[in-house]
């Protein structure tokens, strides 16, 4: 049996807190709450958003429980292996990669647009083409690039460097976004008033939020950098729980104060109205001049900067993953003697993300709203695990949190009925339709190729790979044998 490449343990619970809460927090954050506001109206948004939450806690607390049981790298790849076997977890990993390669240029690609708001003589010069009606131009591709590159380094470099890093900017992001917040309140123009109507004047208050509701897999997608990084945990992996907790409580509460803020500086319809570049910018101006511009610039960048080096991790350590399963080439597994990083999963996802910038901002919009499909998926198939897998538990605690579970899988399962369902408020536009029909149809063909050699890697070799150390244990306990443990112990290893 091949020896099962293992990373090494030296992330801390802060470096972990603001690896989630950081992926979660990105560039829409600051740029999409007007668009929220013409759904469903300030409040209606904000009533959306705080939902959400709600509901990706109830599918963070499966998530907690997969990592307390199988703290590997993979994530949803591995928890949907461990329940339903090795053809759903290539199904789960292959819709998930997508969702989190397009993260990380999606993120990129945003800098530019900051830079033709507070620089556009500079930003729009060089033009080189129009693609699905978005002009792209040098700089933008250049300083995307620069980004990626940047981040795609600090990846490579080591887990310990990035959680630092990550941590600095998120304490930074987090200030900027409760700064602005109490800024907006307080300034001489802010009335509440404003917000009125609450609700979006031709839409039903009730459609509104759906609608808002419907995004949430997309919105709080980041949290899951949490098992993802499980492997390399230096601490016991039942903290993941209320480490996933802490994030998207603090997501949901930035999303909203955001979004409140933009709508508090002038009345919502005539700000929407005028059809400025970028509203919440716009508003902040208005409210609280350079300096509440300079704020949200900082927090902007930092949400920018979050997302990348977040999803670089989730990225590579589930290529990782993969790749130990014999789904992926051997090659996407191999750790750097000196980093001890998934060198090769990295410098994947950073050619495929140096790609993406050359294409627009418009295509790769239009792969991310399909992603919202992907992330939905590997919801479901993590709260189900838990469902089952928790049934079998030894401890009442871990069985009392199956109606949870069930819960989460139900929430799951509506997620993708108001994306997928005609006349649901979130339904796929044609474009994300089609990205999502070749992603699907390059899945279909690459397994038609791997199946032959996948099919024939033993049950016990492939549970070893995937599960890791306590695999047997794993596998009796779902043959049914009461004598058999459910948890996982993680392995200890250096830490530096």
């Amino acid at each position: 049996m091949q020896e099962k490449a293992q990373l090494e343990r030296n992330l801390k619970p802060s470096n972990v807190w603001a690896l989630a809460l950081g992926s979660i927090i990105g560039f829409g954050c600051f740029v999409l709450p007007g668009d929220w506001m013409r759904i469903a109206g300030p409040l209606g948004a904000a009533i959306g958003l705080a939902l959400g939450g709600l509901l990706m806690m109830v599918i963070g607390n499966s998530y907690g429980f997969m990592v307390k049981t199988i703290p590997v790298a993979g994530g949803e790849f591995a928890y949907s292996y461990s329940t339903f076997g090795r053809y759903h977890a290539y199904f789960c990993g292959w819709l998930l990669s997508l969702g989190y390669f397009s993260i990380v240029p999606i993120n990129a690609t945003a800098i530019p647009i900051l830079g033709q708001f507070i620089l556009p003589d500079i930003f729009s010069q060089y033009y080189l083409y129009t693609i699905a009606g978005w002009d792209v131009h040098l700089a933008d591709v250049v300083v995307a690039s620069v980004a990626i590159l940047f981040f795609g380094y600090m990846n490579y470099r080591g887990a310990d460097v990035v959680g630092q890093f990550q941590l600095l900017m998120v304490v930074i992001l987090v200030g900027s976004v409760f700064l602005l917040a109490g800024g907006a309140v307080i300034s001489p123009g802010a009335t509440f008033s404003n917000w009125q109507p609450l609700f979006a004047p031709g839409n039903s208050a009730i459609a509104g939020i759906l609608a808002i509701v419907a995004i949430s897999p997309w919105l709080f997608v980041g949290f899951d950098t949490i098992p993802q990084a499980a492997e390399e945990f230096n601490f016991s992996p039942k903290q993941g729980r209320n480490l996933i907790f802490l994030a998207i409580f603090f997501g949901a509460i930035m999303y909203v104060l955001v979004t409140l803020s933009t709508a508090i500086a002038h009345p919502w319809q005539e700000l929407l109205g005028a059809s400025p570049i970028w509203a919440t910018g716009q508003a902040m101006t208005d409210m609280l001049g350079p300096i509440g511009l300079a704020i949200l610039v900082a927090g902007v960048l930092m949400g920018i900067f979050t997302g990348i080096n977040g999803f670089y991790m989730a990225s590579s350590r589930l290529l990782f993953g993969m790749s130990r399963a014999k789904i992926l080439p051997e090659w996407f597994s191999k750790i750097h003697p000196k980093h001890n990083t998934p060198s090769n999963a990295v410098l994947f996802v950073m050619v495929i993300a140096l790609i993406a910038p050359w294409f627009g901002r418009a295509v790769i919009s239009w792969i991310v709203d399909m992603c919202a499909v992907g992330t939905a998926v590997g919801y479901g198939y993590t709260a189900f695990s838990a469902y089952i897998l928790s049934g079998k538990a030894d401890n009442e605690e871990d069985r009392k949190g199956r109606a949870f579970h069930l819960f989460g899988s139900l929430a799951s399962l509506t997620f993708l009925v108001l994306l997928l369902v005609p006349g649901m408020p979130a339904f796929l536009s044609i474009p994300s339709w089609v990205a999502l029909g070749v992603w699907l149809g390059l899945g279909a063909i690459f397994y038609l190729v791997k199946v032959g050699e996948y099919k024939k890697i033993p049950d016990n070799e492939l549970d070893q790979l995937i599960l890791g150390e306590n695999a047997q244990a794993i596998r009796k306990n779902f043959n049914g044998k009461a004598n058999a443990k459910i948890s996982v112990a993680p392995k200890q290893g250096r830490t530096r």
